[in-house]
């Protein structure tokens, strides 16, 4: 292998019924820094069917060049054809980086591409950034229970390949009109590649928000002591505009839906408020929330770990101090009505 013929920085755009994940304009804003380092180009990939009004947006996100495998054979993931497409396109186009949303489709997807590459893949990365000695990606993720960062290498393979979790990335802001080169691929006999058949998608509604799409939480740990104890905190949540999350320990305990989780087997957050009542703050919850914008944190114990990446703290029984805290929201709101 020729490290030499490997340039740019490519990225897997996840797209589900022709919407694109937020994690793809998160990784194309990384890909743009990257990119920047190592005086290269940004591709994004996207795969599927009647996705023509794609590329525009993503160019305005920050793709400089667009690769559009748009067949029938792809409409739905499918684990093989996808595989088959993504390394037909990284042997024909040679990027030096991959990226991969942390997904179910792209930790699905990523493992199986890097193997049929011959070269490595570090997951669930929370940093990523070039070496500038030798113009290799360092990529940093949590290890041993995220009591330690790792920062691996990729020295003798190409492409590098990564994931990142949704949440960790910042996104570009968009450019309209911002134009880039767009290529529609022909890959050859797809259809053969095609080895399952999908009867039915089942597909879980719920009016409740995604916690990583709000700008306030309201999270609640193994200090709400029971299930009944959230509605406080679903309470306030509502006052503020927000939706509930919570700690593993109230996941674990069977208090909240394991999609309200925030921390290292979690989410990964980055809201504009972030108020953490009776979360003791493990070293796995806060690498999912450490970037809120703002974080409020209320506890009994004064020295929890919490407090030190609060930017405001309350000790004391948040049971107590939340509907305090929701009632003068609240009066303050009728106020101005």
């Amino acid at each position: 292998m020729s490290k030499e013929d490997y340039k740019g920085v490519m990225v897997f755009v996840q797209q589900v019924d022709g919407e694109i994940t937020p994690v793809s304009f998160e990784l194309l804003g990384k890909a743009t820094e990257l990119a920047k380092d190592l005086d290269t180009k940004v591709t994004a990939v996207v795969i599927g069917n009647d996705i023509q009004d794609l590329p525009p947006v993503l160019a305005e996100y920050g793709a400089d060049r667009v690769l559009v495998i748009d067949d029938p054979a792809v409409k739905k993931y499918m684990t093989e054809p996808y595989v088959h497409v993504m390394h037909t396109v990284i042997e024909d186009y040679k990027p030096e980086i991959v990226l991969f949303g942390a997904t179910a489709i792209g930790r699905d997807l990523a493992p199986r591409v890097s193997a049929r590459c011959h070269t490595g893949l570090t997951a669930d990365c929370t940093k990523l950034e070039i070496d500038e000695n030798d113009k290799g990606l360092m990529m940093t993720r949590p290890a041993f229970g995220g009591n330690l960062m790792a920062t691996i290498l990729c020295p003798d393979h190409r492409p590098q390949m990564s994931t990142v979790r949704p949440g960790v990335m910042q996104k570009n802001e968009r450019v309209p009109g911002r134009k880039a080169e767009v290529i529609a691929v022909d890959i050859p006999d797809l259809e053969d590649h095609v080895n399952m058949e999908i009867i039915d998608q089942i597909k879980n509604i719920t009016d409740k928000m995604d916690i990583q799409d709000a700008n306030v939480l309201v999270s609640g740990g193994r200090g709400m002591q029971s299930p009944e104890n959230f509605k406080i905190l679903e309470e306030l949540a509502d006052a503020l505009g927000g939706t509930v999350s919570s700690s593993r320990a109230a996941v674990d305990a069977g208090w909240v839906e394991k999609d309200r989780q925030v921390g290292q087997t979690g989410k990964t957050v980055r809201p504009n408020l972030y108020i953490a009542v009776g979360i003791s703050g493990a070293i796995q919850h806060l690498a999912g929330m450490e970037e809120s914008d703002v974080i409020i944190a209320i506890n009994k114990d004064e020295s929890a770990p919490i407090f030190s990446v609060a930017d405001y703290g309350i000790v004391g029984d948040g049971l107590k101090i939340v509907p305090l805290i929701t009632e003068a929201l609240k009066k303050e709101q009728a106020e101005k009505e």
